[in-house]
């Protein structure tokens, strides 16, 4: 039977819950266990798919299209574990299918109330597919004495009388803020946190104590004492100078160990770290620097783009290079006074990501001008891909009005809406108008790549599998006048009909493709194309 983990924050919101789950199932995981991680997201949004990256960071998408919480990414990426619809639920998607079954009279007449209704369902949520995992971690957003949470901390309460004690701990990160006025660390915000978790039924085994400075003995019994927990159970959870060394430091704090001794289990052999020394190792000797220039709609909130960060870090770590990203908001390259070659001459290579919308479009579509006369390595994903075919339409094929219907109606749409394609469920339709939510081209779909091509040669095969999320298309009507310009169609969808990677064979390095591959990038595993870009990046540089 599975044994279960459950996660809960304290005092403040982004504590790193996430990042504490994703580290403590690759500890577990480096010791041979079978593990997976899931999510209980408090909002009544049904997924994070409809909202601003600016509200919630970026919605990460899983092989079978489910749009979910970037702490998925960091599961993922920790563990290779590929996350799937299952790991996510949000309070809107378990009240969605609550009212629907009560509106099909499926609870007989019954009063629906939260428990147990509601509780039922995260349980049975939680509960889903678990047979072959040895641990499931389960985190729990927001904070608790959110009154959002209150049904999730209720639901795990009960989970530990179904399952069995023996087969729960209950871990609660928390901070110990330093005063500097009094020169202090202040143990009382995490005695007050505690308090209110076991008010509400749940008596943490292991306190995460996330704080700037070392936790000295004395605080630690402190806390052990007014939180009625082992005095080993308190793990001090100091700031890491990279995400990656968090596996570290925290199995050197005992934390993984002391999971085990709270299961009743005995830690037995230390884990294999292996991969992760040679990451950190990989992080400290480096060999070279580059800079890498994002010009994207987001930029002034970087979880926007969490796993495209992640990725170029893992390109770097291929390499042996750090790697500087220089963040630059598209709009600035619309203003009349704007100069676009004095920002991007310094960079050794660009990259325009994904999004939605109009807004810094024509900035994007400068920015792949400039690349594509300078020569300077670029790598278009998602839209970014899209502005590279209007702009070589406008610039090398003639086209001059070419633009997206994204964007509006008139010119000549390159990029279009796709109103139908074909997935392993057969043929998916979207209706103009239609809800926004979950409707657009969602997940794996495999792609065919040309065998003479650059990706080709990069991917090592002319077969691939990558996510995509997007609503508009670039128009494969429109592909001989663009290669004609130079810009060739070198991946598309197995039926012919859908373009996903283009690219310029006479330039070093100028790939855009339709899917988002930064999804499928681990520290461990980095993604082939962002392996290939960071290297292009890393010749420019010696060009410089």
């Amino acid at each position: 039977m599975a044994r279960f983990i459950f996660i809960t924050g304290g005092v403040v919101s982004s504590l790193g819950k996430g990042l504490m789950a994703a580290s403590l199932a690759a500890l577990l995981q480096a010791r041979g266990y079978r593990v997976r991680i899931r999510k209980f997201d408090p909002y009544l949004n049904v997924d994070p798919g409809t909202m601003s990256p600016y509200q919630h960071g970026e919605v990460y998408v899983t092989d079978d299209g489910a749009e979910t919480d970037l702490d998925l990414g960091h599961y993922e990426r920790f563990t290779g574990v590929a996350a799937r619809q299952s790991d996510n639920v949000t309070s809107g998607r378990i009240y969605q299918q609550i009212i629907t079954r009560e509106r099909r009279g499926d609870y007989l007449g019954a009063t629906v109330q939260v428990i147990p209704h509601v509780t039922d369902a995260i349980k049975a949520f939680a509960m889903t597919d678990v047979d072959d995992l040895d641990f499931v971690l389960c985190e729990i957003g927001g904070t608790v004495g959110d009154i959002e949470s209150l049904p999730f901390i209720e639901a795990i309460r009960q989970l530990r009388n179904d399952v069995g004690r023996t087969n729960t701990v209950f871990i609660h990160v928390t901070l110990v803020p330093y005063i500097a006025a009094a020169g202090e660390l202040k143990t009382k915000p995490t005695q007050h946190s505690v308090r209110e978790l076991t008010s509400l039924g749940i008596q943490p085994d292991i306190l995460l104590c996330r704080t700037e400075h070392p936790l000295p003995e004395g605080e630690r019994a402190k806390i052990a004492l007014f939180c009625n927990v082992r005095k080993e159970a308190v793990i001090q959870a100091l700031d890491a100078s990279s995400i990656y060394a968090v596996p570290l430091q925290y199995h050197a704090e005992g934390l993984d160990n002391e999971v085990l001794r709270a299961f009743g289990m005995e830690p037995g052999s230390p884990p294999d770290l292996g991969r992760w020394d040679d990451i950190i190792d990989r992080q400290k000797n480096i060999e070279g620097e580059v800079t890498i220039g994002v010009v994207g709609k987001y930029v002034g909130l970087p979880d926007a783009y969490k796993s495209l960060h992640e990725a170029l870090i893992h390109g770097g770590l291929a390499n042996r290079v750090k790697v500087r990203i220089n963040w630059i908001d598209a709009e600035l390259f619309e203003q009349p006074e704007s100069d676009v070659a004095a920002a991007l001459e310094p960079m050794h290579a660009i990259l325009v990501p994904g999004g939605f919308g109009e807004r810094g479009s024509e900035g994007k579509i400068a920015s792949v001008k400039f690349a594509r006369e300078r020569k300077v390595p670029f790598f278009g994903i998602c839209l970014g891909m899209q502005m590279a075919c209007i702009e070589g339409a406008r610039n090398t094929a003639g086209i001059a009005d070419a633009t997206s219907s994204e964007f509006g109606s008139g010119g000549s749409p390159i990029v279009g809406i796709i109103t139908e394609w074909m997935s392993e469920e057969g043929l998916q339709k979207r209706e103009a108008g239609g809800d926004l939510g979950g409707t657009m081209r969602l997940g794996a779909y495999e792609a065919t790549l040309s065998g003479n091509s650059h990706v080709a040669s990069i991917y090592g095969t002319t077969s691939i599998s990558e996510r995509h999320r997007h609503r508009y298309e670039v128009n494969a009507h429109y592909k001989a006048p663009l290669e004609a310009g130079g810009l060739v169609f070198s991946g598309m969808s197995p039926d012919g009909e859908l373009p996903e990677i283009v690219e310029r064979p006479d330039h070093p390095w100028f790939v855009g493709v339709q899917f988002h591959p930064e999804l499928k990038s681990k520290p461990f595993d980095p993604h082939p194309l962002f392996a290939s870009f960071i290297e292009a990046a890393v010749k420019q540089s010696r060009l410089v």
